[in-house]
């Protein structure tokens, strides 16, 4: 098990995109007007990574192709039973009444060791809360605004039908939905002793230094390797790291940081110098990762590490 305590900020940038939407097709805002992403749209490009990379993710759309009663084949989503027998090669869940069993094939999946999982499927009510936490990304540009942009499709509606032949003749009209500008800032926090009482059962070794690296790797690249149509100029911006002691307990950290739109490059400033001169004995190391080439640092973080967010270099 991982013997640190981790907290953090990942930045991710949207630029003529929409990073999270809502029902509407418009960015995600609250009450009062703040537009914000939620976690579940930081954690699918992740999850969406990994699955890439041939990990195990059980929380993710994965479709399979169903022959209907009158012989017609469809292409449907799988439910959460039938991902969990393809992922881990079970031929049904139903027959499986060992709920050991169950939840070490649950922990050998990336998204469940990281985030934690709800599975209520065939007799197993299992609920693990993640050692990853994230909390809202809130956008901290003050000037972002949706932008509306029709589409003309190459093909036209069939189903519609003009009064003068009752066959449309024109191509259809959709629309696009996406922000001029927005920069989102989530807190996150790693507790590797989440899963303290799993280890006591045998399911799990618990969260080690190899699952932190793969949630670290993801965290800097996730949102800029998802390029959908919507997502095409989401990227990740920023990301901060820092380690602690198994037993220090820091404040969300994105009520330190300060984000300024400038002409050029943008400013990225963190007022954490006094906590961290006054925690300095209980704080590992400070690793900051941005793109020098969109984005100022202050630099005046002490025994921060400062890296390239794309190279990886040190800056």
């Amino acid at each position: 098990m991982m013997k640190k305590r981790v907290y953090g900020i990942l930045g991710i940038s949207s630029i003529m995109a929409n990073w999270n939407a809502g029902f509407d097709g418009y960015p995600k805002t609250t009450s009062s007007g703040e537009t914000y992403g939620s976690d579940k749209a930081l954690k699918y490009p992740m999850k969406k990574m990994w699955e890439e990379q041939g990990e195990k993710v059980v929380y993710i759309k994965s479709m399979r192709l169903e022959q209907g009663k009158k012989g017609e084949i469809r292409l449907i989503p799988r439910s959460l039973k039938e991902r969990y027998e393809f992922l881990f090669q079970v031929e049904d869940l139903k027959q499986c009444k060992d709920t050991q069993e169950v939840l070490k094939n649950l922990f050998q999946a990336v998204d469940v060791k990281n985030f934690g999982a709800t599975f209520a499927e065939s007799g197993n009510n299992i609920s693990i809360t993640g050692a990853v936490q994230f909390g809202q990304g809130f956008n901290l540009y003050d000037e972002t605004f949706p932008q509306e942009q029709s589409i003309l499709s190459p093909f036209r509606d069939a189903t519609k039908a003009t009064e003068k032949d009752g066959e449309a003749k024109n191509s259809t009209l959709g629309t696009k939905i996406v922000s001029d500008e927005a920069h989102y800032f989530y807190p996150f926090v790693i507790n590797p002793l989440a899963y303290k009482e799993f280890m006591e059962m045998g399911v799990t070794e618990g969260y080690t230094e190899e699952d932190y690296l793969k949630f670290k790797e993801a965290a800097c690249v996730a949102a800029t390797a998802f390029a959908t149509n919507a997502k095409e100029g989401c990227e990740n911006e920023f990301a901060l790291f820092i380690e602690t002691d198994p037993k220090l307990y820091l404040p969300n950290l994105t009520s330190y940081l300060r984000f300024e739109r400038r002409e050029g490059k943008n400013l990225i400033r963190l007022d954490l110098n006094d906590l961290a001169e006054e925690l300095g004995d209980r704080i590992d190391s400070i690793e900051i990762y941005y793109n020098p080439a969109t984005t100022e640092m202050d630099h005046n973080l002490k025994g921060a590490v400062y890296y390239d967010i794309i190279t990886r270099k040190e800056v």
